[in-house]
């Protein structure tokens, strides 16, 4: 009797020198569960429940320095304490036998004074302040780094990379997609610079594709991915051409060597009430040279259908992953999925809307 083959999510792929067992990758998920910015014990509980033997795990936004926080208890991975109390974490994944890549992130002007270092003003590509747009969070005033500023925050970068290969994590993802710092160097909206950061698309990608050369020089290119979102319009960051922003800075990276690159599709659509995924991530996966990652509204269905048509090597995903703690199993079973709950994502629970969503046995 001939066995069914597998479906294309749970087969395996090669990873640059990684052997992945399947394809369904965990999202970098926001939490805010890390009391004081320093991963707690029940990070490695959460993160343990999800991680299978070759599965891939990437960790929640973590600062690379003082100044990069934007919400209340995100981890960093810049002190001494952080790196030691991401270890047992990490030490709880491995044991697994999972691939734990840390998401190394900085805010940038998406803060306020209470989450920065004395009071001060966050940093940005701009002095542009964002809209409130009925948010609930308060965002102060940004500060635009100067020129001669621009490479600590590189180093920072550089530095939250080694620490956080000290703490024993896989690898890195450089966070450049969602409004966030390099973002806001990435995009029209939010860059208004008229040095050589400003202006051209090239001149407008230099501080991100800084960081990945300064990120590679530590690690090794074969530690490390980044996250995009070109067509994201979010906290005051679009760009008036996406398309050939995210193309000329993909092909930039290959440059680099870099292992895998991570991108969020365009919002998804309503059609005939029914929800679909525009896939218009197709150029950027066949301009990449390495693996390349697709995000954004997948189920089991759809991930199952790019992958096998070739469209993406990988598919993240967040919120199924968050409430189903064993979705890899639950794809290779076609078993119901656990419903999430939204009002508990950013809650500081250790345990509720955590690690307390139910496995299939």
């Amino acid at each position: 009797m001939e066995s069914t083959p597998a479906p294309p999510l749970l087969t395996p792929h090669k990873m640059g020198q990684f052997d992945l067992s399947h394809r369904v990758v965990l999202a970098p998920l926001t939490r805010q569960r890390s009391y004081g910015n320093v991963p707690q014990p029940h990070a490695g509980v959460y993160y343990a429940q999800r991680a299978t033997k070759g599965g891939l795990l990437i960790a929640e936004a973590t600062g690379v320095s003082d100044t990069a926080q934007g919400y209340k208890d995100a981890p960093g991975v810049w002190t001494e304490e952080q790196i030691d109390a991401w270890k047992p974490v990490v030490d709880a994944v491995h044991a697994k036998g999972a691939l734990f890549f840390c998401q190394i992130w900085h805010a940038g002007r998406v803060s306020n004074y209470k989450l920065q270092p004395n009071g001060q003003a966050p940093i940005s590509s701009t002095d542009k302040q964002m809209s409130a747009d009925g948010r609930l969070e308060e965002f102060s005033p940004p500060r635009r780094l100067t020129k001669d500023e621009i490479p600590n925050v590189v180093d920072d970068f550089r530095k939250a990379a080694r620490n956080a290969i000290t703490a024993g994590l896989t690898g890195v993802e450089i966070h450049g997609a969602y409004s966030y710092i390099i973002d806001q160097f990435l995009k029209d909206s939010a860059n208004d610079r008229t040095d050589e950061y400003g202006g051209s698309r090239e001149n407008r990608c230099r501080f991100a594709l800084e960081v990945v050369d300064a990120v590679v020089g530590e690690v090794g290119g074969h530690r490390v991915g980044i996250r995009l979102s070109p067509f994201t319009d979010y906290m005051d960051c679009h760009d008036s051409d996406p398309q050939a922003l995210a193309l000329h800075l993909v092909n930039k990276l290959n440059d680099y060597g870099i292992l895998y690159c991570h991108m969020i599709e365009p919002r998804m659509a309503h059609v005939d009430g029914r929800r679909q995924v525009p896939h218009r991530l197709l150029p950027f996966r066949e301009a990449f040279n390495g693996t390349f990652i697709a995000n954004g509204g997948y189920d089991r269905e759809e991930g199952n259908k790019v992958v096998g048509e070739g469209y993406t090597d990988l598919v993240a995903y967040g919120r199924p992953f968050l409430a189903n703690p064993d979705l890899p199993r639950r794809f290779e079973l076609n078993a119901p999925l656990n419903d999430y709950d939204r009002m508990a994502f950013y809650t500081s629970d250790p345990v509720m809307g955590y690690t307390d969503y139910p496995f299939l046995d």
